[in-house]
């Protein structure tokens, strides 16, 4: 079986895979519950007058914490434009602000992303990058794969010349539990196409963002 057949087999059924877990969702009464059991758990009274609307509020922020898994990260870059006047310089986008949840824990993750692309034929407007990196954000999330996953839909989508992808995040799972040390930045990374293989465009793309973190985590 070819490459490219086995790669569109993997997406069926991981589209599929995603059907059956949205199918299989509890309901909106099925999750205030659970939070009901949690605070049970906690020690504390859930049909006490400050917490008795906690349940419907715990849920309306979770559909918002991870708004992104209703979200095709691939019809957000469905829209470019061809018309770039020759235009096949580098193109950035830095600093852009997340919020994620840890999938070990469930406790935040923010940071900030920075992604660049090299383009071949076609751009994609400014504001795509940022939804694109809200749209895995918004998800439980370990910075790694996030990482790649916001790199290689740019990548598979544009077909650039090269993406250059870097997140620099802390995490609360290490700030409020466990270890406790705060202040602490996690900074992870994905080149692809020219971005690894040419040490200038590299360059140029760590000189225009900062050199953050002296790129030295999760380099891949």
């Amino acid at each position: 079986m070819s490459e490219i057949k086995k790669a569109g087999k993997a997406k069926q059924r991981k589209s599929q895979t995603s059907q059956d877990v949205r199918a299989s969702r509890p309901s909106r009464d099925e999750a205030e519950d659970a939070v009901r059991v949690l605070l049970r758990w906690a020690g504390d009274d859930p049909s006490r007058e400050g917490l008795i609307d906690t349940p419907s509020r715990v849920v309306r922020a979770y559909e918002e914490f991870f708004a992104g898994y209703d979200v095709d990260p691939r019809d957000i870059l469905s829209r470019t434009f061809s018309e770039v006047d020759g235009y096949d310089e580098m193109i950035v986008l830095k600093d852009i602000r997340f919020e994620s949840y840890c999938e070990h824990h469930m406790v935040p993750i923010i940071g900030r992303a920075h992604v660049a692309y090299l383009p071949e034929h076609r751009v994609v407007g400014i504001s795509k990058l940022a939804r694109l990196v809200d749209a895995f954000a918004k998800r439980l999330q370990i910075q790694e794969k996030m990482t790649a996953q916001i790199a290689d839909t740019l990548n598979e989508v544009l077909q650039p010349k090269g993406v250059g992808v870097i997140l620099e995040a802390a995490h609360q799972c290490m700030s409020t539990r466990g270890v406790h040390k705060a202040g602490v930045s996690m900074v992870t990374s994905r080149m692809l196409g020219t971005f690894r293989t040419d040490p200038s465009t590299r360059r140029e793309f760590l000189a225009i963002v900062g050199n953050p973190g002296a790129m030295s985590v999760a380099n891949t």
